[in-house]
Protein backbone atom coordinates (compact mmCIF):
# COMPACT_ATOMS: atom_id res chain seq x y z
CA UNK A 1 0.00 0.00 0.00
CA UNK A 2 2.92 2.28 0.57
CA UNK A 3 4.02 1.93 -3.06
CA UNK A 4 0.52 2.87 -4.31
CA UNK A 5 0.65 6.17 -2.44
CA UNK A 6 4.00 7.30 -3.85
CA UNK A 7 3.86 9.73 -6.75
CA UNK A 8 5.83 8.94 -9.88
CA UNK A 9 7.61 11.50 -12.03
CA UNK A 10 8.78 11.54 -15.63
CA UNK A 11 12.40 12.07 -16.68
CA UNK A 12 11.92 15.82 -17.05
CA UNK A 13 10.54 16.12 -13.49
CA UNK A 14 6.84 16.52 -14.25
CA UNK A 15 4.24 14.52 -12.35
CA UNK A 16 3.21 11.33 -14.15
CA UNK A 17 1.02 9.77 -11.45
CA UNK A 18 0.02 11.33 -8.14
CA UNK A 19 -0.60 8.03 -6.40
CA UNK A 20 -3.65 6.86 -4.46
CA UNK A 21 -4.81 8.23 -1.13
CA UNK A 22 -7.42 5.87 0.30
CA UNK A 23 -8.71 8.47 2.75
CA UNK A 24 -9.49 11.16 0.19
CA UNK A 25 -13.19 11.65 -0.54
CA UNK A 26 -12.48 12.07 -4.25
CA UNK A 27 -10.20 9.03 -4.30
CA UNK A 28 -7.68 9.24 -7.09
CA UNK A 29 -6.22 12.46 -8.38
CA UNK A 30 -8.49 14.92 -10.18
CA UNK A 31 -7.32 13.95 -13.65
CA UNK A 32 -8.49 10.36 -13.15
CA UNK A 33 -11.73 9.65 -15.04
CA UNK A 34 -12.98 7.23 -12.33
CA UNK A 35 -12.69 8.98 -8.94
CA UNK A 36 -14.61 6.37 -6.93
CA UNK A 37 -12.27 3.46 -7.63
CA UNK A 38 -10.16 4.06 -4.54
CA UNK A 39 -13.29 3.64 -2.43
CA UNK A 40 -13.72 0.14 -3.85
CA UNK A 41 -10.05 -0.61 -3.27
CA UNK A 42 -10.39 0.52 0.33
CA UNK A 43 -13.47 -1.72 0.73
CA UNK A 44 -11.54 -4.76 -0.51
CA UNK A 45 -8.64 -4.02 1.83
CA UNK A 46 -10.98 -3.65 4.81
CA UNK A 47 -12.88 -6.82 3.88
CA UNK A 48 -9.62 -8.76 3.67
CA UNK A 49 -8.44 -7.49 7.05
CA UNK A 50 -11.76 -8.27 8.73
CA UNK A 51 -11.93 -11.76 7.21
CA UNK A 52 -8.36 -12.52 8.30
CA UNK A 53 -9.02 -11.47 11.88
CA UNK A 54 -12.36 -13.26 12.17
CA UNK A 55 -11.00 -16.42 10.57
CA UNK A 56 -9.11 -17.02 13.82
CA UNK A 57 -12.47 -18.01 15.31
CA UNK A 58 -13.94 -20.04 12.44
CA UNK A 59 -12.77 -21.18 9.03
CA UNK A 60 -16.26 -20.56 7.63
CA UNK A 61 -15.57 -16.83 7.85
CA UNK A 62 -13.53 -17.17 4.65
CA UNK A 63 -16.85 -17.46 2.78
CA UNK A 64 -17.36 -13.76 3.46
CA UNK A 65 -14.66 -13.18 0.86
CA UNK A 66 -17.35 -14.07 -1.69
CA UNK A 67 -18.82 -10.65 -0.97
CA UNK A 68 -16.05 -9.05 -3.08
CA UNK A 69 -16.92 -10.71 -6.42
CA UNK A 70 -20.61 -10.31 -5.57
CA UNK A 71 -20.14 -6.57 -5.15
CA UNK A 72 -18.07 -6.42 -8.34
CA UNK A 73 -20.83 -8.19 -10.30
CA UNK A 74 -23.43 -5.86 -8.79
CA UNK A 75 -21.46 -2.78 -9.87
CA UNK A 76 -20.90 -4.28 -13.31
CA UNK A 77 -24.61 -4.95 -13.68
CA UNK A 78 -25.80 -1.56 -12.41
CA UNK A 79 -23.28 0.54 -14.34
CA UNK A 80 -22.72 -1.39 -17.58
CA UNK A 81 -24.73 -4.54 -18.25
CA UNK A 82 -28.15 -3.50 -16.92
CA UNK A 83 -28.43 -0.27 -18.93
CA UNK A 84 -27.05 -2.03 -21.99
CA UNK A 85 -29.63 -4.85 -21.83
CA UNK A 86 -32.56 -2.56 -21.05
CA UNK A 87 -31.70 0.18 -23.56
CA UNK A 88 -34.34 0.69 -26.23
CA UNK A 89 -32.35 1.32 -29.38
CA UNK A 90 -35.12 0.95 -31.96
CA UNK A 91 -36.35 4.21 -33.50
CA UNK A 92 -39.93 2.86 -33.48
CA UNK A 93 -39.74 2.46 -29.70
CA UNK A 94 -38.55 6.04 -29.32
CA UNK A 95 -41.40 7.33 -31.48
CA UNK A 96 -43.85 5.31 -29.41
CA UNK A 97 -42.48 6.86 -26.22
CA UNK A 98 -42.83 10.35 -27.69
CA UNK A 99 -46.44 9.63 -28.66
CA UNK A 100 -47.19 8.36 -25.16
CA UNK A 101 -45.64 11.46 -23.67
CA UNK A 102 -47.69 13.78 -25.89
CA UNK A 103 -50.85 11.84 -25.07
CA UNK A 104 -50.15 12.15 -21.33
CA UNK A 105 -49.51 15.87 -21.68
CA UNK A 106 -52.84 16.32 -23.49
CA UNK A 107 -54.64 14.38 -20.76
CA UNK A 108 -53.04 16.51 -18.08
CA UNK A 109 -54.00 19.69 -19.90
CA UNK A 110 -57.66 18.51 -20.02
CA UNK A 111 -57.70 18.04 -16.25
CA UNK A 112 -56.52 21.62 -15.64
Amino acid sequence: MNSMAKPSFTDDGSLADGGIDLNMEQGWQRECPHPHESRHLKDVILLTAIVQVLSCFSLYIWYFWLLAPGRAFYLLWVNILGPWFTADSSPAGQELNEKKQRRQERRQMKHF
